[in-house]
Formats: structure tokens, C-alpha cells, sequence
């Protein structure tokens, strides 16, 4: 990775406001796709992490397409500042919990769907709520909204481990989760396959490799543990990782490329990225000296986004300016998630 510090790499924002505007800003071609899909958008488990800037996002595109749609966001809302917040920038909220059937059949008609949901982190211990969570809900939501075009997120966890110097799988490699977590999330991916099949239900499976922003991620994490002293993890050398307002950008556009069978796409950055230079990087930006912990591993959990940058161009923000932005963040003692990414974990336990 090429030093962060170089002037290339703007000083990034400095208020958690400049964060969330960042993340849901959309690009000219967001914009004009917002322009040609018709018809209103619902976002099911909108209050998670990714939820609230994606749904902002097709708000603030479909406006500057001057479209009239609703952007619904649905979830259950335990912590009501999301539903305040979507509230306030034109979001309209539905309170629902996903695995109530019943709940499901009552939502709002919408011609797109974004499917969000999903359980991983506490997955230890709870492999039950993590299996319904992962494969019940998908059915009734594709059941529910059998006639819509549904984009589902999903995990590169799905994939098998592969050589660290490899640039990772492609959509077409065989699935081969490692841990209950990431076979539950084949298991959603399957139930979505089925009632697309079934129905006739266009969808497209986003396997998403690791979105960042400066309060969360692969980036956040290294950093912070460079920022506290603690020895950087080696066990899994190499990772992928994509800017959160991309992966939001490239996910809605992936309404316009739904199919039945399901469109599989991997979506995250280019680049293929070492853990200990991402670590000596930001021990340059904070300028603390870094340590690494275990053996370097040979494995790793890696996407090769080609097919997505066919489709839809380089990411707006690079690797190198995400990791100057989350450091920087860090230094400046910005506030966390406290989510883990757990990129670390070779054993699929979370």
C-alpha cells in the first residue's frame, strides 16, 4: 500500500455529521440509475450499520433524478435515533420484526427491495436466532415480495479460504463457508435462489467483502489497535475492503442488473490488501510504533471484484485514502462503533 500520509490523500472528515454525509452522497451514475428504475424502494434492516446511509442515498439520488419515490426503511428499530434519523432526511419508517410472517405479508408495496437483514456478531451461542434469522426471514420477505426486484447482501464468507497471494474468488468458484455463521448466510443465499426460481423473483446476491468508514471496519480496527499498542494479528495476512458510500452506490445499482436464476456479485475494492502494511501505514499517521502478533498465515477470506468493476468503475475512494481518513479519525479520538470485523478470525466462530 503507498504511505497514507502522502498529499494526495485529503484530511478527511472531522465530525460524525461529515461521516454520515460522505457515506450516503451519491455519484452521477447513482443518480441516473435512481433516474430509470421505477418505482418505490424498501430497505429491510435499515437500522444496521450500512442501512441508514444506503437508504439516505437513494433518497438524495432519486431527488437529484427528480423522481418521486418512497425510500421505506424497515427494521425494528430498538435503538429509536435511527428511525429519527431516517425520519428527518425522507425516509419513511415501518417497524417490523422479520421473522413474524404476518408482520412481513403487511409492509408496504415496493417494486425494489434491498434486503439488508441478518445476524453475525453474538452468532456464539445463538447459532438458533442466527439460522432463522439468516434463512426464515429471506422466505417470507421473498415470499412478500415476490413480484419486486430484490437485491440481498450477503458475505464473502462464503467462499473458502484461499492462498493469501492469490486475488481471491470469483462468483463462480463453488461456496464453501467456514463456521455456522457463514453457512447460514448460504443457507439465506439459497432460500433466495429458491423462491426466485420458483417465482421468477429477479435478485441479486451482493457478496460483500468488508465495507469500511472511519468508525468501523478491517481499517478502524487495525488502526485503533495501533493507536492503543496492542499487536496487530497476522493470522489472516490479507484482506479486502471497500469504502461504505461505494459499496451502498454499487448495491443500488445492482437493481438494474437482477436476473432469475439470482445475479451473484462480489462486491469490494480492487485491491488486495497486506495487514502489516496497512498496519505500518497507520503506525506512521499516529505515529506509534507497531507490533504484530502469531504467525503470518498463508489463507485468507478474498474476493476478486473484477465483475463489479466491469459494471460499475473504480471505487470513488481508494484503500489508501479510506486507511489516511480512518486513522486520522482515530488520532483525533472519533467516536467508534464497537463492531468488530473479526477479519482475524480463521475459524468462523464470532
Amino acid at each position: 500500500m503507498p504511505d497514507a500520509q502522502t498529499p494526495s490523500a485529503p484530511e478527511g472528515p472531522r465530525t460524525e455529521e461529515e461521516i454520515e454525509d460522505l457515506l450516503s452522497q451519491p455519484d452521477e451514475a447513482l443518480v441516473a440509475c435512481m433516474g430509470r428504475v421505477g418505482g418505490d424502494l424498501a430497505v429491510l434492516g435499515v437500522a444496521g450499520k450500512m442501512g441508514v446511509s444506503l437508504a439516505r442515498a437513494a433518497v438524495r439520488a432519486s431527488r437529484e433524478a427528480g423522481v418521486d419515490r418512497r425510500v421505506i426503511g424497515v427494521a425494528r428499530f430498538s435503538d429509536p435515533r435511527a428511525r429519527d434519523l431516517l425520519e428527518a432526511v425522507g425516509v419513511q419508517t415501518v417497524r417490523c420484526d422479520l421473522l413474524d410472517p404476518r408482520a412481513v405479508d403487511n409492509l408496504p408495496e415496493a417494486e425494489n427491495v434491498v434486503y439488508m437483514a441478518g445476524r453475525k456478531f453474538g452468532t456464539a451461542g445463538r447459532e438458533a436466532l442466527t439460522w432463522a434469522m439468516n434463512t426464515v426471514a429471506p422466505a417470507y420477505v421473498a415470499r412478500r415480495y415476490r413480484a419486486s426486484r430484490i437485491v440481498a447482501f450477503s458475505t464473502g464468507g462464503v467462499y473458502p479460504f484461499v492462498p493469501a497471494d492469490s486475488r481471491g474468488c470469483t462468483e463462480d468458484d463453488p461456496p464453501d463457508p467456514r463456521g455456522e455463521y457463514a453457512q447460514s448466510c448460504l443457507g439465506r443465499e439459497r432460500v433466495f435462489e429458491h423462491f426466485s426460481r420458483a417465482q421468477g423473483t429477479p435478485m441479486c446476491l451482493v457478496r460483500l467483502f468488508y465495507a469500511v468508514e472511519p468508525r468501523y471496519g478491517v481499517l478502524h480496527d487495525i488502526a485503533r489497535w495501533v493507536w492503543e499498542g496492542e499487536p496487530v494479528p497476522l493470522s489472516v495476512p490479507r484482506v479486502n475492503a471497500i469504502w461504505q458510500a461505494d459499496a451502498n452506490r454499487q448495491a443500488l445499482r445492482c437493481l438494474e442488473h437482477t436476473a432469475s436464476p439470482p445475479a451473484v456479485l462480489n462486491v469490494t475494492g480492487p485491491e488486495v490488501l497486506s495487514v502489516r502494511e496497512v498496519a505500518l501505514a497507520c503506525g506512521r499517521i499516529l505515529g506509534r510504533e507497531v507490533s504484530f502478533s502469531g504467525e503470518e498465515g498463508e489463507r485468507a477470506c478474498l474476493g476478486d471484484a473484477r465483475r463489479a468493476l466491469d459494471l460499475f468503475g473504480p471505487p470513488g475512494v481508494d484503500a489508501r485514502t479510506a486507511l489516511a481518513w480512518t486513522a486520522r479519525w482515530v488520532r483525533r479520538g472519533g467516536r467508534s462503533l464497537d463492531k468488530p470485523a473479526h477479519f482475524e478470525t480463521t475459524d468462523g466462530r464470532y
